[in-house]
């Protein structure tokens, strides 16, 4: 069934990637992306296209393991702008296209722990596209515009899939008994603009609320979702750092993307 904030998400996901089609049209594809070392524009483009792809057949196929990211039904962009911003439009309404054609409720391999329902990758494709739409604000040095609300949901989203997938193996992200708080300063977010994240047994814990803490972070939403995923130093003047600063050192770290 399709609820207010599912309805929201698939929304979101045509907006943002319509939005990084239309860089593609009007940027130089040779860009260096320097937030994906090695990548361009055009190779950014097309991982965010194929992933689309990607999400969508394994949907269609009620997949219970990965699909070879090689085998995407249609993955190869095409080379000129427009075509290339054309293919990557049609790729996000693939996915809540697949979603609809088997229901939403029917469970799907993920690669963050067990199988989700099909709905669950319309929000995990949304994220991709915002992340990645500000990698490319970024690179032409532009103001990363996204709505505050959105920012806010990828910063939940990004908890939430390291609640159960945490960081690369070196340690837990925050200590047991060491906290952090995120507190988002755009007006109208409401506890949906702060977060108290801790850890428990290395598992990382975390809702929507505030606490003092080991170490707080202020700034906006998205400020603090680039921060997060190390888009931009942690002393980037758009974010305030109170409290022992090598605890966040510690958890980005800990948490690559």
């Amino acid at each position: 069934m399709t609820t207010s904030t599912t309805a929201a998400y698939r929304a979101a996901l045509l907006a943002e990637t319509d939005a990084l089609a239309d860089l593609m049209r009007t940027a130089d594809p040779a860009t260096p992306i320097p937030a994906c070392p090695g990548w361009t524009l055009a190779n950014l483009v097309t991982h965010v296209g194929r992933g689309h792809r990607w999400a969508a057949a394994m949907i269609t196929g009620r997949a219970t393991e990965p699909l070879d990211f090689r085998a995407v039904p249609d993955g190869a962009m095409p080379k000129d702008p427009e075509g290339a911003a054309r293919w990557l439009s049609d790729s996000a309404r693939l996915v809540p296209n697949a979603v609809d054609a088997i229901g939403s409720d029917v469970p799907v391999w993920t690669p963050f722990g067990p199988p989700r329902p099909a709905e669950w990758w319309i929000r995990r494709r949304l994220h991709e596209a915002t992340v990645h739409r500000a990698d490319v604000l970024l690179a032409l040095d532009r103001e990363v515009t996204l709505r505050p609300d959105l920012a806010a949901d990828g910063i939940s989203e990004w908890l939430g899939l390291l609640s159960t997938a945490r960081g690369n193996g070196t340690g837990a992200p925050l200590p047991d008994g060491v906290s952090m708080h995120l507190h988002a300063t755009d007006p109208d977010l409401g506890s949906a603009g702060e977060w108290t994240v801790q850890s428990s047994g290395g598992a990382i814990v975390w809702n929507n609320g505030h606490a003092k803490s080991s170490v707080a972070l202020r700034g906006t939403a998205v400020a603090l979702l680039l921060v997060l995923l190390r888009r931009i130093p942690a002393d980037d003047p758009r974010v305030e750092i109170f409290g022992d600063t090598s605890v966040f050192t510690r958890w980005l770290e800990s948490t690559p993307f």
